[in-house]
């Protein structure tokens, strides 16, 4: 699962080389957008456009079902059947920039996943209306072997190259399927076991 990621101050410096600039304020963006990014929280995204690929806000979670938690993950394994996501999936495909991720093991330790390779990951991900407001979620996937000692899933992690490929609806599906690069973990603390 991806219940929280951050962006750090080097985002805007990689995300200016993949990007249309068009109308975008970098300085607001910059100043606005580090540190964690929260469920609700609006956040920038990646979107395809007639100019090309260019950076917008979008707020985090669909509100599917009144009173209840936020929708956040969608599995990319069935996200194509379910009738609740088949619009966003479909028809308004998003990349979402993080630097890093967080998630939690069993014993509630705090893990930060990153590229070795790379300042920024691309997560997969697609966005919709609700009440005149755009919203997003981020797909999950199976866990790699970097992760699945934390986690049984993890985001759906793009290729720079990939991007492109993402809105195209015949390699998206392609997409769904594979397993993402290897990621590097950090924990702030981890308690050793005598029986591992």
């Amino acid at each position: 699962m991806c219940g929280r990621y951050y962006i750090d101050t080097n985002w805007l410096d990689e995300i200016g080389n993949v990007v249309y600039s068009f109308d975008i304020d970098w300085k607001i963006c910059k100043e606005q957008f580090q540190g964690d990014i929260l469920p609700t929280n609006t956040a920038p995204i990646i979107e395809k456009t007639e100019h090309g690929l260019q950076l917008s806000l979008c707020k985090w979670g669909f509100p599917l079902q009144k009173g209840k938690n936020l929708v956040i993950n969608a599995r990319a394994e069935t996200v194509l059947d379910k009738p609740s996501f088949s619009n966003g999936v479909w028809y308004h495909r998003i990349v979402i920039p993080a630097s890093g991720f967080y998630e939690w093991n069993r014993l509630r330790e705090k893990n930060t996943f990153t590229r070795s390779d790379a300042s920024v990951l691309y997560l997969a991900g697609f966005c919709d209306w609700f009440d005149n407001e755009r919203r997003f979620v981020i797909l999950t996937t199976a866990a790699n072997e970097s992760m699945i000692k934390v986690h049984d899933r993890m985001p759906l992690i793009l290729e720079k190259e990939q991007m492109e490929d993402w809105f195209d609806n015949e390699k998206m599906q392609v997409i769904l399927r594979q397993e993402p690069v290897m990621l590097k973990r950090q924990a702030e603390y981890e308690q050793l076991s005598l029986f591992s």
